[in-house]
């Protein structure tokens, strides 16, 4: 049982790095191709506030493909002065 539960806890801490991969930057959401579900997509257009992005994902599937969600998200990274 607790070989188990190790095995579980170490698959997910693989797993979070390849999650964050998967994540691109774009400057133009037009730029987006085949957006999966799930997936997450960092567009650098100038639309949200300044030290923002927008955060572009596959949220819902429906019967005309996958349906975007959009966001704005605070920038990774340092803070500017």
């Amino acid at each position: 049982m607790a070989a188990r539960t190790l095995l579980c806890c170490l698959l997910l801490m693989s797993a979070a790095p390849a999650a964050q991969a998967m994540t691109n930057e774009v400057s133009r959401e037009r730029d987006i191709v085949g957006l999966r579900l799930g997936q997450r997509i960092l567009v650098d257009d100038g639309t949200c506030p300044a030290g923002e992005i927008k955060e572009v994902s596959g949220a819902k599937m429906t019967p005309n493909g996958v349906q975007p969600s959009r966001r704005c998200i605070s920038r990774s990274g340092p803070k500017a002065r």
